[in-house]
């Protein structure tokens, strides 16, 4: 007898960047697939356009991840709100690709402190409870960076690396003793607005982003996300990592 796939109805799902982008477009899926939706992000303006596009119920939640406290709160909220969070994406991201030699520090550290330190301020608060439901599923959008490294792409890559690797380790240590599934998603070029972040001039005139290049669209990185979630229990989509079609 063929496993059922996870129905997603009633599921709570918390998704950070969910003002634009990947986080939006992940919000819409999930909310098209019957969950509640916490809308977390530091654009309040943006977050309420969402909203209105979402199908069903939703709440706002004010959360820059580069800050402990703030976090906390914003994870505070959605459990008073709603009572459990089933579904943690991390989505908040930047990507201010620089060359080393250009020495372009605070951009580094915003990138270290966003990706990855982002990401595990969003696991702490989750943890306990999840661990006290003994069931979630945490989806960190990682990328293809993190796999192939590219020149001027030396911190971007090294904090995607990082996601990756964390998420394997979050599998080995949370999914035998809390049912806590753990995915990795890694998406090539996405039609996003990551790459404004972008300041270094050098490596703008070196690189080719021009209009006809080969990118995928944030639904099709929500779709991704949506298909590791709706999996059965007993399956865990340990990592995705998309392309754009004609891209090796």
């Amino acid at each position: 007898m063929k496993n059922k796939k996870m129905n997603l109805n009633g599921k709570t799902a918390l998704v950070t960047g969910a003002s634009g982008g990947i986080g939006s477009a992940i919000a819409q899926k999930l909310s098209a697939a019957n969950c509640t939706v916490a809308l977390a992000g530091r654009n309040l303006e943006r977050l309420e356009e969402v909203q209105q596009s979402l199908l069903n119920d939703s709440i706002i939640v004010e959360m820059d991840v580069s800050q402990s406290n703030n976090v906390a709160a914003g994870f505070e909220k959605t459990l008073k709100e709603f009572g459990k969070i089933d579904i943690l994406v991390n989505a908040a991201g930047v990507m201010p690709l620089t060359y080393l030699k250009n020495r372009h520090l605070d951009e580094w550290l915003e990138t270290i402190e966003v990706n990855v330190k982002g990401t595990l301020r969003c696991v702490h608060e989750v943890l306990p409870s999840m661990k006290d439901q003994k069931a979630g599923h945490i989806v960190n959008i990682a990328s293809v960076d993190g796999q192939e490294i590219l020149q001027g792409g030396a911190v971007y890559g090294a904090s995607k690396a990082a996601v990756i690797e964390l998420s394997r380790a979050m599998r080995m240590e949370l999914s035998p003793e809390f049912n806590i599934r753990v995915t990795s998603i890694e998406p090539g070029t996405v039609d996003t607005d990551l790459r404004e972040d972008i300041t270094d001039e050098e490596l703008l005139e070196d690189k080719d982003y021009g209009g006809d290049e080969a990118k995928m669209s944030t639904e099709d990185i929500a779709d991704a996300v949506y298909y590791a979630l709706s999996q059965p229990n007993s399956v865990n989509v340990n990592e995705l990592m998309l392309k754009p079609t004609g891209k090796s």
